[in-house]
């Protein structure tokens, strides 16, 4: 029997990490020929470490996914710089910009997303109005940020507070222009925005919130809607970003704010899939990467035959903010207050610190926690949600980070932890990788960094990983 061709549109986090898990379970091919079409120049390279690469930490060529040599080692024929124009399902083939055309038997969607540029007068994309999502976006911002020159960042979500610090890090002035009177809105409560504000203003950058940029002025900065002025040489867009689902939408696929995917990641078209951004499943959060690899290897599964009954149910999401000098996590639901009646609420606030702590319990499980300055307590309580452990009677130890008396957490010993447990969320490295790396010769937390690019993220896990590394050290 011949492979099935399956064509893989878009080299991104989620179309990269698919290959990967289909050669994985095929590496002679033998099953799936796979062809990889990627609009960017570039292999394939990690967008969750881009806030490195501005803030100058890490180097563009560190982050990359795959090296030159990838595709013929794993027998993939890999086309970048290629732009698809068009989908012909009747006839099953992608058409290119060449008007070249590529067979399918199993189409992937994996075309991410794109950023959003919101409507204000004057702004356009150029040199000096820059969007911050690919590798080439860094190098331009790094081109047009002299040093301690102003910028404007446009948006208060995850990224733009990424690409804020980094930037104050260089030597930037920095402003922060958000239409909302809290910051990273999705994943933080008033309090906990208010803490991180105040953290943040400490690293030298400034914020304007409740305010929306009203006319662009080139050269000078940004005139907003209260009739304030922000200077800026520069201006970086994070205020969002949009499902990339032209080409589906074109080829008639059904389509809401994404490609609609059930749980074996089908569209409306039982031979196409869509994973990663450009995907809507009931079960996830866009803009994420680990619902995209959680997804890759579902869909690798069934696409190689490995396990047809694997399915894709939905991703529990933890977010990390990869800014240096702040250590902050966010799970589940956090929009419960003190004295809701349907959970347990505990909140603790330490403005001046720099620390905020709120831990939601239900049926004695974490539904929902913020932590902000209390790496310990994140490393527990992101381990019992994982794990859906019971969180132990003494809630308040368990917010404050505090070991527990004759309780052992999951973060108390790495010997605790099951070998499917996520150690690095940036990566979606789990502790039987970090096993699996140490036992082909990975012996140190270096090595093991990059073997399996744990620690190469935000670095929240670096005491988790050292931890792994003392104990299978002493095994």
């Amino acid at each position: 029997m011949s492979p099935r061709k399956v064509v893989v549109l878009g080299y991104g986090m989620a179309g990269a990490r698919l290959a990967d898990e289909i050669r994985r379970r095929d590496p002679d091919g033998a099953r799936v020929t796979l062809t990889v079409i990627g609009e960017e120049p570039h292999h394939a390279y990690n967008r969750v470490l881009l806030s490195a690469v501005v803030a100058g930490t890490m180097r563009p060529e560190t982050v990359r996914l795959h090296d030159e040599g990838w595709a013929d080692k794993a027998g993939v024929d890999l086309r970048v710089g290629t732009r698809v124009t068009s989908i012909d399902r009747s006839a099953r083939q992608v058409v290119l910009g060449d008007y070249s055309t590529v067979d399918y038997d199993v189409l992937v969607l994996a075309t991410g997303s794109r950023p959003w540029l919101p409507p204000v007068e004057g702004l356009e994309l150029g040199k000096d109005v820059v969007a911050f999502r690919t590798l080439d976006d860094c190098d331009r911002i790094l081109e047009a940020a002299k040093f301690g020159a102003p910028v404007a960042v446009l948006g208060g979500g995850l990224l733009g507070l990424e690409a804020a610090r980094g930037l104050a890090g260089r030597g930037n002035f920095v402003t922060v222009v958000h239409p909302l009177p809290t910051i990273m809105e999705r994943q933080l409560d008033p309090g906990a925005s208010q803490v991180l504000v105040r953290s943040l203003e400490k690293l030298g950058i400034d914020f304007r919130l409740g305010a929306s940029a009203a006319r662009y002025l080139p050269g000078d900065g940004l005139k907003l809607d209260d009739g304030s002025h922000v200077p800026a040489d520069l201006v970086v867009v994070s205020a969002g970003v949009r499902a990339d689902t032209a080409l589906a939408v074109e080829a008639g696929l059904e389509v809401d704010r994404g490609v609609l995917v059930d749980d074996a990641l089908r569209t409306s078209d039982g031979r196409i899939h869509a994973i990663g951004d450009c995907a809507q499943h009931p079960g996830t959060i866009s803009g994420l990467v680990q619902p995209a690899w959680e997804q890759a290897e579902t869909l690798a599964d069934l696409l190689t035959g490995t396990d047809m009954r694997a399915r894709y149910r939905g991703t529990s999401v933890v977010t990390r903010l990869k800014a240096r000098g702040i250590d902050l996590a966010s799970l589940g639901e956090v929009g419960a207050e003190v004295g809701d009646q349907q959970s347990e609420v505990l909140c603790f606030a330490d403005p001046a610190g720099g620390r905020y702590a709120k831990l939601v319990v239900r049926k004695d499980k974490v539904a929902g926690a913020i932590m902000l300055g209390i790496p310990d307590a994140a490393a527990t309580i992101t381990q019992l949600y994982d794990r859906g452990t019971p969180v132990p009677v003494d809630r308040l130890s368990v917010l404050l980070g505090r070991s527990l008396p004759g309780v052992s957490t999951p973060a108390s010993s790495p010997a605790d932890l099951p070998a499917s447990a996520v150690v690095c969320r940036c990566n979606t490295v789990t502790k039987g990788r970090l096993i699996e790396a140490w036992k082909s010769g990975a012996c140190s937390v270096a090595e093991l960094a990059t073997a399996t690019r744990a620690t190469t993220g935000c670095g929240g896990c670096g005491d988790a990983v050292r931890g792994i590394a003392d104990w299978l050290g002493s095994q």
